[in-house]
């Protein structure tokens, strides 16, 4: 697909790899849709990107609020091409321990913010996307979901986290399948050790020693690797239903 002139609706998209691929993308002439939560950081990227950006409130979890944003961001642009899902939360807790059973309130808010509000997302912006025209390739869309190296190394404390990613992983090929004959493509990317937001709060000396224990680059990865990434997918009409690794070969431990 050519990027220029088609518009991306991206969740997360005020922070971390959800902004990088914003940045990036408006780089290459897209017109972008910040679907994020945090009003204050939406508006401000919004404003700094101009006419081509447009930031809408956006909570995951809420069909509702969803659809609105869907509704909000094709009569803006006229179509919706591109959708790059970046939102997602973390939670680490053992499934027993000193305290307790695992809290089940925990799991099933990861699994609704990581899964079933990207579930939900998706499935409302391919329906916008089964009206656009054909493009060059012969398609109408590409969708991007983010799953994560711990949908397949997942450490301990991580079952939530896990369950959350691994679902996006083995949901991208039926989704591809479904979409396939009318020309959306799907993939995912499971990314390794990333310098976002929800690593700043670590101690700088925690951060170094994760980014050593990369093979190479030994070092996290920078968040518009990730959006370098999205690009390529978007650019490649070969990449479909597929799940990524972009990790620098790195295997989780245990802990």
């Amino acid at each position: 697909m050519i990027i220029q002139g088609k518009t991306a609706v991206i969740s997360g998209g005020a922070s971390g790899l959800g902004e990088a691929t914003a940045r990036r993308l408006m780089h290459e002439g897209t017109n972008v849709v910040l679907l994020d939560i945090n009003e204050e950081k939406g508006a401000i990227l919004a404003e700094e990107f101009g006419e081509r950006a447009l930031f809408i409130k956006t909570n995951i979890v809420e069909t509702e609020s969803i659809e609105a944003a869907m509704d909000l961001a094709a009569e803006r642009f006229g179509s919706i091409d591109i959708v790059v899902n970046c939102a997602g939360i973390v939670a680490g807790m053992k499934v027993a321990g000193k305290k307790g059973p695992h809290d089940l309130d925990i799991f099933k808010k990861v699994i609704d913010v990581n899964l079933i509000g990207v579930f939900d997302l998706v499935r409302q912006a391919a329906s916008k996307m089964l009206s656009n025209e054909i493009n060059e390739e012969g398609g109408k869309g590409v969708i991007i979901n983010t799953a994560s190296v711990a949908a397949f190394d997942g450490q301990i404390g991580q079952a939530a986290y896990t369950a959350s990613k691994a679902a996006i992983a083995g949901m991208t090929l039926p989704l591809a399948r479904d979409l396939a004959e009318e020309g959306v493509r799907v993939c995912a990317i499971a990314p390794g050790i990333f310098n976002t937001p929800m690593m700043a709060g670590l101690p700088e000396a925690v951060r170094d020693s994760l980014g050593k224990s990369v093979p190479f680059p030994s070092r996290l990865g920078h968040a518009d690797e990730y959006a370098m990434l999205v690009q390529q997918i978007i650019e490649n009409p070969m990449l479909n239903g597929e799940t990524i690794r972009l990790d620098g070969a790195i295997r989780m431990a245990p802990r």
